[in-house]
């Protein structure tokens, strides 16, 4: 647990001093300040398969821990998404800065033990109107996967399997034409996990490219890939026969479309490719995979220029190889978003 704590810390430092930097660079000429406050409502089927839901985006954390299907099933829920965001902007004569940090937390209101929450620091550098740099850090702590079989202990009894993760992204923004711009994304994070499932320890390693075609003045396709290699502690721990370690690849799409001044829609179709890399003999992972698709829908109707209502739709098919049958998660929801 030590050297993952030494870890962790590198990677915070290495976030102060590159954002440091970054801003070390600048002298403010004009600030401005602002904010974003959403509040959302769910249902949901699964309680144990719903952050998994949430987190599957280009802009989440989609490549997320694994997932055994004995986590699951633990039966429907009401949960209430609280998200808050601050936001400085301001010129300097290097162009453009942006800074936002971002707190979100989802409370269920039947499963509690799956209550959590998570935070987020944002650096953005555009050098010109066309290119721009940005610098991302999420913390997501005690995240509740479920209660799975303990492999640490004699018996393999059931326990609570938690993780926290860390990692920080860096994006290179860049306008490829009147109506593309690209992005290539990196990414280095850890899963630290509670000591009962502390072989699944996790470092990985993400980088993709995204692009924006913007198709019509009132239509946005939005179109993304990651490869993503995950190593676990568990390859160097045969005993238990737990490698969770991976190769990831990720695919998106995101459609967005204004139908009037006050009515938009947007679209996503999101694939996900586990290819378990454990070796070890009486591992069940050894030698398979994992499939996982994912479809979004969101309606939003704009209330003012600052606030928005939105309501949506979520549904989840993952299929690992050496399970019978497949798992399925269905979200909806409603809410508000107010800009200030």
């Amino acid at each position: 647990m030590a050297r993952w704590r030494m870890k962790v810390t590198i990677l915070l430092i290495s976030c102060v001093i590159v954002t440091g930097s970054l801003l070390g660079l600048v002298s403010p000429i004009r600030a401005e300040w602002s904010g974003e406050v959403k509040s959302y409502l769910y249902g949901t089927d699964d309680a144990a398969l719903f952050s998994a839901t949430r987190r599957l985006s280009l802009g989440q954390d989609p490549t997320q821990p694994a997932l055994d299907d004995a986590v699951f099933g633990v039966g429907a829920d009401m949960v209430y998404e609280p998200d808050f965001q601050v936001n400085n902007e301001f010129e300097t004569q290097w162009g453009r800065t942006e800074l936002n940090a971002r707190t979100q937390g989802f409370i269920f209101a039947i499963h509690p033990e799956f209550n959590h929450g998570s935070l987020g620091l944002r650096a953005k550098q555009h050098f010109t109107p066309n290119t721009a740099f940005m610098l991302r850090y999420f913390f997501g702590p005690n995240l509740l996967l479920g209660e799975n079989e303990a492999k640490r202990s004699e018996t393999e009894e059931l326990a609570e399997e938690r993780v926290t993760t860390h990692f920080l992204s860096a994006v290179f923004e860049q306008q490829l034409a009147e109506h593309w711009k690209g992005r290539i994304l990196g990414r280095y994070g850890v899963r630290l996990y509670n000591e009962a499932f502390s072989q699944r320890d996790t470092q990985f390693w993400t980088i993709g490219p995204h692009v924006d075609w913007q198709i019509t003045h009132r239509v946005e396709l939005t179109l993304g890939y990651h490869y993503e290699v995950g190593v676990a502690d568990g390859r160097n721990e045969p005993q238990f026969q737990d490698d969770v370690g991976y190769i990831n690849h990720f695919f998106s799409g995101e459609l967005g479309v204004e139908l009037t001044e006050r009515w938009e829609m947007e679209f996503g179709l999101h694939y996900e490719r586990n290819n378990w890399t454990s070796d070890l003999p009486g591992d069940v992972r050894n030698g398979e995979h994992e499939d996982v698709f994912q479809g979004d829908f969101i309606l939003i109707y704009a209330l003012s220029d600052a606030a928005h209502m939105r309501a949506g739709v979520q549904r989840q098919h993952r299929k690992e190889s050496f399970e019978e049958h497949p798992v399925t998660g269905t979200n909806v929801w409603v809410g508000a978003q107010m800009e200030f």
